[in-house]
This record gives structure tokens, C-alpha cells and sequence, in this order.
């Protein structure tokens, strides 16, 4: 059975994705591998450490940076997390300096949120009711 275990987010700067991932999101450091000019370096959530791994993906590329910049400018974020309960989870990430574009939103099925990861992206939070 086909299943995921890596996804990525390009990043513009990976020391500051790291630090950002993991000091104020609460992810932690699985891979850093160096590879010339980057590293295959991942993340993975502290309640499931062998689960799906996120690739700090550098944005060399010479689509990635329009790509990226097209997203933010129409508000649209480049993947989501799953939170248990988004109010706290942004009330706890406003309490380390995480800026929202998008403060937490009954949406019916639903509660989102969107914050911007300094690094590029608009990153949505989820909690499916």
C-alpha cells in the first residue's frame, strides 16, 4: 500500500527554517545530512517520531522563489498541520512571536488558522471537528 513519509517546504534560509521548526513549532530535528550546498534535512513531529519527516527543502530552484512569492501575495498556504485545538495552538504560537495572517476561523467542519513561517511560506493549522 502506497503511503506517505516525506513531504517538503522550500525554505529560503535552512538554519533559520530549523530553528524556526523546531523552537517554535515544536518539531524535531530527524535528518541533516550535507549535501554540497544544502542538506537533506528533515523534521518530524515529537508524537509521531518515525512518521511522515518534512524536508527544510532549500528554494534554489529558479521556479520554487516565484512559486513561493505567488502563493503568499493571494493568501494561499503551501501545506497545513494538524493541531488538536487551533485557538490554543495560536494563542501558544502569538506567545513566541509567530505572525498570523489568519487568526483562527470557525469554519463549520473546521477551525484553520495561517501564520507565515519566515521563511517564505503562509502555513495553515487545522482541527477537523
Amino acid at each position: 500500500m502506497i503511503r506517505v513519509n516525506l513531504t517538503s517546504v522550500f525554505v529560503d534560509d535552512q538554519a533559520k527554517a530549523l530553528a524556526f521548526y523546531t523552537e517554535k513549532l515544536g518539531f524535531q530535528k530527524k535528518h541533516d545530512v550535507p549535501t554540497g550546498d544544502a542538506r537533506w534535512l528533515t523534521v518530524v513531529s515529537p508524537a509521531d517520531p518515525d512518521g511522515v519527516e518534512l524536508l527544510l527543502e532549500p528554494d534554489g530552484h529558479p521556479a520554487a522563489k516565484p512559486f513561493k512569492e505567488a502563493l503568499v501575495v493571494d493568501g494561499i498556504p503551501f501545506t497545513q498541520f494538524a493541531v488538536d485545538d487551533v485557538f490554543a495552538e495560536v494563542e501558544r504560537l502569538k506567545g513566541l512571536g509567530v505572525e498570523f495572517t489568519q487568526d483562527a476561523v470557525d469554519m463549520g467542519p473546521v477551525v484553520t488558522a495561517v501564520f507565515d513561517d519566515t521563511c517564505g511560506n503562509l502555513i495553515q493549522l487545522a482541527t477537523m471537528k
